[in-house]
Formats: structure tokens, C-alpha cells, sequence
């Protein structure tokens, strides 16, 4: 193991596009289990991962996704935020601006490193969404991500999504 890694100032590899999206359960704001597996062959997946809640970029982004998510859920997909925030402060995060989906607590990060997308030394997530279509396989990565206008992204990828 290099010096890097045991530090921490590594992470692994980003999930890349094609490849079947990493399976995880974790508890969401209501205390309710969410798995990726629930949604196979159901619908497609939203994943996005954000740092902090209650923050100005992280709020612009979930408020945007809230605003979209009838058209989201029209469109075939779910929404599930993963921070490595508490399921405690997602809840408040959640009631504050009526958010309509489910935000995982990943305190533990171990969604957020399957993912790839832990940042070095904070530990936060980066903030980068991932569409996964009803058979698991990531289709889009987003990485530029628009937070005041993160659901018209997310929708006109979905919209070609098969």
C-alpha cells in the first residue's frame, strides 16, 4: 500500500459509464432501508451524491431536484441523494425544504468510496450525480453539475436513456 492511500488523500476509481452500478443499502431520513436492488427492473436511478447538507450549492442542487421531481418521476426514475451525512441531519435537511425523495445517510462513506467519489483528506462526496438504468448499469455520469438547474440536466439525459 503506498503512502497516498494510507493516508487517505486517495480514493478508488470513479464508477465510469457501462459498467453495473455498485449495490449498497443504506437508511434514509425517514429511518426506512434503501437499497439499489429495489428498483431493478422497476425504475431507472437518480444517484446523487452531494458534501454537506443545508449548504448554499448542496440546497440550490437538492431544491432544484425537488422542483423536478414530478417530471423526473414521469420520466421513469427515482431520486436518492447520498451524503455522508446523519440520517438525523437529513431528516431536518428534508422537513427545512420539503423534499420530496429519499437522501441516504452514509456516515460510514461506503457508498460514497464504491462510488469513487469521496474527496481526499475531507472525506465529504463529491458532488456528481449518476443515472442508472432499471438493469443496474450506469449510463451517465454528471459531473458538471448545474446545481440551480440540476433536474433539467438530469431530465434531458433521461429523456435518452433506454
Amino acid at each position: 500500500m503506498g503512502i497516498i492511500a494510507m493516508l487517505g488523500l486517495a480514493s478508488a476509481a470513479e464508477v465510469a459509464e457501462g459498467t453495473k452500478a455498485p449495490a449498497f443499502e443504506a437508511r434514509d431520513q425517514h429511518g426506512a432501508l434503501v437499497r439499489l436492488a429495489d428498483f431493478q427492473g422497476k425504475s431507472a436511478v437518480v444517484l446523487y451524491f452531494y458534501p454537506k447538507d443545508d449548504t448554499p450549492g448542496c440546497t440550490a442542487q437538492a431544491c432544484s431536484l425537488r422542483d423536478g421531481f414530478s417530471a423526473i418521476q414521469a420520466a421513469g426514475a427515482v431520486i436518492l441523494g447520498v451524503s455522508a451525512d446523519t440520517s438525523q441531519s437529513h431528516q431536518a435537511f428534508a422537513e427545512k425544504f420539503h423534499l420530496p425523495f429519499s437522501i441516504l445517510a452514509d456516515p460510514d462513506r461506503r457508498i460514497i468510496e464504491a462510488y469513487g467519489v469521496k474527496m481526499p483528506l475531507l472525506g465529504f462526496a463529491k458532488r456528481v450525480t449518476f443515472l442508472i438504468d432499471r438493469q443496474g448499469v450506469v449510463r451517465k455520469v454528471i459531473r458538471d453539475i448545474r446545481t440551480k438547474d440540476h433536474d433539467q440536466q438530469v431530465l434531458a439525459l433521461l429523456k435518452g436513456m433506454p
